[in-house]
C-alpha cells in the first residue's frame, strides 16, 4: 500500500503491505452519541502538565513517560490529525512531499517544510534522523494491527528502544473508532477538544454524515466501488476492511464487494483485462500520491470502458485521510454530493 495501499498485492511479505500504504444504517441518536459530546472522548489516560503521562493504545500497550511528551514523531496523517487538535510534532514519516505543486493530501494543515521527515517512502525510515530528534514518543496508525504503519520491521526494536510508541487501529473497524481514539490521544497530549474549531469540525462531520445518509437513501440501489491501480493490476477494495468504507456502509451506501485475494484481506486483485468484472455506478478512486492517478488510469482501455467512467461518475477516495473531524467532514460532504448526483447505469 511503490506504496499504493495497505498491503501490496503484487509481491510477498512486507512489500504486500505497500499497496495499503500508498480500508444496517445507524440511528441518529447512536451516531450523535458516538461522534458528538466531549464525554465520549474522555479517557483514563493521563496527560496533566507537569505530571507523569500514560496512554493505553489499541494494541493494549501502555506508553509511559515522566511528563507529557513534546518531542513527538508521527506518521504524516496522524501528525496532521493531532495538529487539528492543537498538538504539534517535531518529526514525521510517510508521504508528505507536494504533489504536482500542491500540498500532499495526507498532510492536512501541516507546514511540512518546518518538520523533519525521517522517511517518505515505505522502508525509508531513517533511524539516524529519528534519534537526532531526541524523540519522546512515536505515533502511527495500524493497518492492520499490531504493526505500526511505515515503521520497518527490520529496525522496529531499535526504534522502540528510543521512545515509547502508540498505535491507533484503523483497519476492520468503523471510522468512528479511530476518530474517537485519536481525539483521546490528542487530549492526553494537551490538545483542546473543547475549542471552537474542534467543536465546529465535529458538528460539520455530524451534519455531513446525515447528508450522506439522506443521499444514499434517496439514491437506493446505486452501486459504489472503491479502487486503486498500478502498472500490473487493478484492485477492488473489500469495504469492511477499511474504516471509512465500513462506516459509509452503515450510512446506507451500497458497495461492490471485492473478494479477499490474500491473507491481508484488503483487496481483490484483478488483471487489467478483467477490470470490468464488476458493474459500478460510481467509482471512488484512491487519491494517495503513490497511487495511479486518473489521467494514467485513462490510458487503460478497460478503464475507459467502465460504465461509471464513461458517464463521468468517479470521485476521489481519501483512503488515508487524517483521523480528525476536520479531516473527514469535507470527505463525507464530497461523497454525499457524488452519491446524490450519480445516476444508476443499469
Amino acid at each position: 500500500m511503490t506504496a499504493i495501499s495497505p498491503a501490496s498485492p503484487t509481491t510477498a511479505g512486507p512489500s504486500r503491505r505497500r499497496l495499503l500504504a500508498g480500508g444496517g444504517a445507524l440511528a441518529l441518536a447512536p451516531l450523535l452519541a458516538a461522534c458528538g459530546g466531549g464525554a465520549e472522548e474522555k479517557s483514563d489516560d493521563r496527560g496533566a502538565e507537569g505530571g507523569a503521562w500514560s496512554f493505553k493504545d489499541d494494541r493494549g500497550v501502555t506508553a509511559k513517560a515522566p511528563r507529557r511528551p513534546t518531542n513527538i514523531v508521527a506518521y504524516v496523517s496522524t501528525a496532521a490529525a493531532l495538529h487539528d487538535y492543537g498538538v504539534e510534532v517535531k518529526g514525521i514519516f510517510g508521504p508528505s512531499a507536494p504533489v504536482k505543486g500542491e500540498p500532499n493530501p495526507q498532510a492536512g494543515g501541516l507546514d511540512v517544510a518546518k518538520l523533519t521527515s525521517v522517511g517518505q517512502a515505505w522502508g525509508e525510515f531513517s533511524l539516524e534522523k529519528y534519534a537526532a530528534l531526541k524523540p519522546e514518543l512515536l505515533i502511527s496508525n495500524m493497518f492492520p494491527k499490531p504493526g505500526l504503519w511505515f515503521v520497518p520491521d527490520g529496525s522496529k526494536k531499535k526504534i522502540e528502544a528510543l521512545a515509547p510508541t502508540v498505535g491507533i487501529d484503523i483497519a476492520r473497524t468503523s471510522l468512528l473508532n479511530p476518530l474517537r481514539r485519536t481525539a483521546q490521544l490528542a487530549a492526553s497530549l494537551g490538545g483542546d477538544l473543547d475549542s471552537r474549531p474542534v467543536r465546529d469540525a465535529k458538528a460539520r462531520f455530524e451534519t455531513a454524515a446525515e447528508t450522506l445518509r439522506t443521499a444514499a437513501r434517496g439514491n437506493k440501489g446505486l452501486k459504489v466501488m472503491a479502487v486503486t491501480g498500478d502498472a500490473e493490476q487493478f484492485y477492488v477494495a473489500v469495504p469492511d476492511s477499511y474504516s471509512d468504507l465500513n462506516y459509509v456502509k452503515d450510512l446506507g451506501v451500497e458497495f461492490v464487494e471485492g473478494r479477499k485475494s490474500d491473507e491481508w484481506g484488503f483487496w481483490e486483485f484483478l488483471s487489467w483485462e478483467n477490470a470490468d468484472k464488476y458493474h459500478a455506478d460510481l467509482i471512488m478512486v484512491d487519491n494517495r500520491s503513490a497511487s495511479m492517478p486518473e489521467e494514467e488510469l485513462a490510458k487503460r482501455p478497460t478503464w475507459q470502458r467502465l460504465p461509471a467512467v464513461k458517464a463521468g461518475q468517479t470521485t476521489p477516495w481519501s483512503m488515508e485521510e487524517r483521523f480528525s473531524y476536520a479531516g473527514w467532514a469535507p470527505v463525507l460532504e464530497k461523497l454525499a454530493a457524488a452519491v446524490e448526483g450519480a445516476r444508476r447505469l443499469g
